[in-house]
């Protein structure tokens, strides 16, 4: 797939991770992360990202990684697009960017590198470099140390042309107008803060309509139907689902740190989906906390 036709791709619909699934041990799982994938794939997201954050991508080694795109790739193959997670050091990113390519991927999420805080300088070196090692198309993950300014967006934009999309996980308000502004149609945007729900009207206020659900992990009809609410600004049913579901919601996932992709796994496992565990350093949800999203779940109705 060109560059030009992910970036059309992404612009528009719901985008989502699906988690990746481990058996009892912790291992990749490869049967239940084809079902999972053949049952999420007819639901109508735009395109899904493959060992994503979601995805668990931080705990995923580098021998298993082709594998699980692979996977991915061919069981979506004429259903949906698949997009890779890739991240890390500069070039554990590349290494997993070449292998998605081969893989059959149709492009790359560049999610923040490891660890140290970066300048602008160093964060443009190392998105570039991500970028000239494949030639399919690239989305940059604006999140916690990789903070790129319009400047440095627009310099990686010059000399990136497979850099097409502009994934926001910071959530400010005056920069994301400032990029927006500055680059225009050069981008595709995208909401990227954790449960984007919360956040979709107020994104596509900002010219980002575009957002990607973890929840469609585990109800995708109500995540579709929300997807379709902030499309077509029907006020009633996005205040419906945040007070029902979406803010009692955040009360369980804010209650532990990683508890973001760890209440996807226990909703997938509540609707007969399971995913396994999550890894280590992430815990899972405790009896408790997984007794209450189960009665948030069932109060949606058949998904």
């Amino acid at each position: 797939m060109q560059p030009q036709e992910l970036k059309s791709i992404i612009s528009k619909g719901l985008l989502s991770f699906p988690v990746t699934d481990f058996d009892k041990n912790g291992d990749f799982d490869s049967k239940g992360y084809i079902k999972r994938l053949e049952w999420l794939a007819p639901y109508g997201a735009s395109a899904l990202f493959a060992a994503g954050g979601t995805g668990e991508y931080f705990s995923l080694t580098g021998e298993e990684y082709p594998g699980i795109i692979k996977t991915a790739v061919d069981t979506c193959r004429g259903l949906v697009p698949i997009i890779a997670g890739v991240g890390g050091t500069t070039r554990f990113a590349i290494q997993c960017a070449q292998e998605a390519e081969r893989a059959g991927s149709h492009g790359i999420l560049l999610l923040p590198h490891y660890l140290t805080e970066a300048g602008q300088e160093g964060l443009i070196a190392h998105v570039e470099a991500v970028c000239k090692s494949v030639r399919f198309g690239v989305i940059v993950y604006n999140r916690n140390v990789c903070k790129l300014t319009p400047d440095s967006l627009e310099i990686l934009a010059s000399r990136c042309p497979n850099l097409i999309g502009f994934k926001d996980g910071v959530g400010e308000i005056e920069p994301m107008v400032a990029i927006y502004q500055r680059m225009g149609e050069r981008f595709s945007y995208l909401g990227g803060l954790p449960t984007a729900e919360v956040y979709a009207a107020a994104y596509k206020a900002m010219g980002t309509p575009v957002y990607s659900s973890a929840v469609f992990n585990f109800i995708p009809k109500t995540a579709m139907d929300f997807y379709k609410a902030v499309e077509n600004d029907d006020h009633a049913t996005q205040s419906r689902l945040l007070k029902d579901f979406f803010m009692p919601y955040l009360e369980i996932r804010n209650k532990t740190p990683g508890y973001a992709v760890s209440i996807i796994k226990a909703g997938a496992t509540i609707v007969g989906h399971s995913a396994g565990p999550v890894r280590p350093p992430l815990s899972d949800l405790k009896p408790d906390e997984v007794s209450a999203l189960e009665t948030l779940i069932h109060a949606l109705g058949p998904q």
